[in-house]
């Protein structure tokens, strides 16, 4: 008896720790897993932006609200503020409803007329603000070509002043965001069930009545997301309202900058910071009651939400929507019909000939810079005289230049490396993880593109200013990396999400270890993903301005920063070569990735 009491003890021992360890380890991964992105994103985002805001109450003798009171003594910061919400509110609605119909046309095309299409959208999406700007710059000024055009045309007698307005601050900032709101609406209009309208159809709706009745109400979700992303993108600005605005058209973000670079009252900006992120807090809470934060993510809204808004707001909705509709359907009759029913297949004349309309809007001022680039003439004047190359000539010969391009590239590189780093494991945690709180780690994530750049610049120069790092490629990679890492995550949740898992589950069983099947099946079909979004990530770094405005140095700067004291300094036919070399290396790198991501397509099918 006492010797099978000993026996037993010892040959149950050794079976108990292992499920120990497996239920430690489970636990431990996803910790490990979102490691990298918590630390980036607390040292890089939640600390230099709180210290901001701290400035704004604490003073000499400790905690202090005269900064606050300074900033509502004067009229002339609510006048700001107000300008502010004016044109951002303007900006909202005409990219939403210019952008609407091209979501529209892309979420019922399919195959190469699709990626046609996407590919001019990611062109304008990715091409850097400075040069879509700049060329706006040269396509309304007085000698630009709206004015040259006219003039020859006999319609003006003289220039019209069509520069540092409101409508040209309103016209530059809906055709730098529209992109976004096509891509925010678009997640969701992927997902709409296409039978709903077919159904609709046969039932005998006419085309107008299904669009407007069954369509655009499940389209709702995605129009509020891509309003909310264009609204807090667009309050953020300051490229587009310094370039083309006068002094009515000041932004708050201006306002940002000069207490930092001229007057250096941290205590100031840190407060005017904090109005900003208050307004867009604001902005947040009330999408959130109407329509439901997870809309943000492609999901189908609230549905308390939508029981908020029942009662006699539902039945005015639906009686406008009804008058639309007929509406609609009474201009069709006056069109020849298309193949099939137009609602259904999103290919009626009409719509071919709005969205095209609307992708020259988007690109002509881009490539309007290629031909004016080789011109012979030492000004940027329409219709180009000669063809020259001395302006590419320049820019080679140049030290500022070569030195801007050289440090954007490496600073770029290793952003996106670190990006895709990070990134990488945090999406993996989100589409396969078991962990709770998803939803709060996603907008954990995405926190870096809903906090305005501004606050975020400004909060990491402070920082770095006392740890030493203003100036140096360090420090400008690990700030750039803090706003490219969203993208990296959101890419590579898109190809977890089609990846499917019982590859490797067939690889398993037919005897491969897990570093085989990590060779010879995982990667191969996930490395066109993260090739895909490394060059995302290099994308969002090589444009970034903001930043790189604070933290760049004045030795050597980044290509941004160096376009945009040129564009501050003259205008010269250098800088528009220099637009043509950013835009045709945009292209580069969404056919590349574009490319890449068929790739993975085509070993996922295989």
């Amino acid at each position: 008896m006492s010797a099978s009491a000993v026996v037993r003890p010892s040959s149950s021992q050794p079976a108990q720790p292992a499920p120990r360890r497996a239920r430690w380890r489970s636990r431990m991964r996803p910790l490990l897993m979102a490691a990298p992105i918590v630390i980036l994103l607390a040292v890089m985002l939640i600390y230099p932006v709180g210290q901001l805001l701290l400035l704004s109450i604490r003073g000499e003798s400790g905690f202090t609200l005269a900064e606050y009171q300074r900033l509502f003594a004067s009229s002339v910061y609510v006048e700001v503020l107000l300008i502010t919400l004016k044109v951002s509110l303007y900006t909202t609605f005409f990219a939403v409803l210019t952008g609407y119909p091209i979501a529209y046309r892309l979420s019922t095309l399919s195959g190469a007329r699709k990626q046609r299409l996407l590919f001019w959208l990611l062109l304008s999406f990715w091409t850097s603000f400075l040069v879509r700007t700049f060329a706006w710059v040269v396509l309304l000024g007085r000698n630009g070509v709206v004015n040259r055009t006219l003039l020859d045309l006999g319609l003006i007698d003289q220039p019209l002043s069509l520069l540092y307005s409101f409508p040209a601050v309103v016209l530059g900032m809906v055709h730098a965001l529209m992109p976004l709101a096509v891509l925010t609406m678009l997640s969701v209009m992927e997902n709409i069930d296409r039978r709903l309208p077919s159904a609709a159809s046969t039932l005998g709706a006419r085309p107008g009545t299904v669009f407007w009745r069954v369509y655009f109400p499940l389209s709702l979700p995605g129009v509020a997301a891509g309003a909310l992303m264009v609204f807090v993108t667009s309050i953020g600005f300051f490229i587009t309202p310094t370039l083309l605005g006068g002094r009515h058209e000041t932004m708050i973000t201006q306002l940002i900058i000069d207490q930092v670079m001229q007057a250096l009252n941290w205590g100031f900006a840190g407060a005017i910071s904090v109005l900003l992120l208050a307004v867009v807090l604001v902005v947040f809470f009330v999408y959130d009651r109407m329509v439901g934060l997870s809309t943000m993510a492609g999901g189908a809204g609230d549905v308390k939400a939508g029981k908020r808004r029942g009662g006699w707001t539902r039945t005015l909705g639906e009686k406008v929507l009804a008058t639309l509709g007929t509406a609609t359907d009474l201009l069709l009759r006056a069109f020849p019909k298309g193949r099939g029913t137009q609602a259904e297949q999103g290919d009626g004349l009409v719509l071919r000939v709005v969205v095209f309309l609307l992708v020259v809007f988007l690109a002509a001022p881009a490539l309007l810079m290629i031909p004016m680039s080789f011109d012979s003439a030492s000004g940027l004047a329409w219709p180009p005289k000669g063809f020259s190359l001395q302006w590419y000539q320049q820019i080679w010969d140049s030290p500022l230049w070569m030195q801007a391009i050289t440090r954007s590239m490496l600073v770029g590189i290793g952003a996106g490396l670190l990006s895709m780093l990070i990134g990488t494991p945090a999406a993996f945690l989100l589409v396969r993880g078991g962990m709770r709180g998803k939803s709060a780690m996603l907008a954990f994530v995405l926190a870096p593109i809903v906090v305005p750049r501004m606050i975020l610049a400004v909060g990491v120069f402070y920082f770095f200013a006392k740890i030493g790092l203003v100036g140096s490629s360090v420090g400008l990679t690990l700030a750039h990396t803090v706003v490219a890492v969203p993208y990296v995550v959101i890419t590579m949740m898109a190809v977890l999400r089609n990846y499917d898992t019982r590859l490797d589950l067939a690889a398993y069983s037919l005897g491969a270890r897990p570093w085989a099947t990590l060779r010879r099946v995982t990667f191969p079909i996930l490395g066109a993903g993260l090739l895909s979004s490394f060059l995302f990530a290099f994308a969002t770094s090589f444009d970034e301005l903001t930043i790189a405005l604070f933290t760049s140095g004045g030795l050597s700067t980044t290509l941004p920063k160096q376009f945009w004291d040129e564009i501050t300094m003259q205008i010269s036919p250098v800088i528009a070569a220099v637009s043509t070399c950013l835009f045709l290396f945009i292209a580069a790198l969404i056919w590349v990735a574009e490319r890449l991501r068929h790739r993975g397509l085509g070993s996922l099918a295989t």
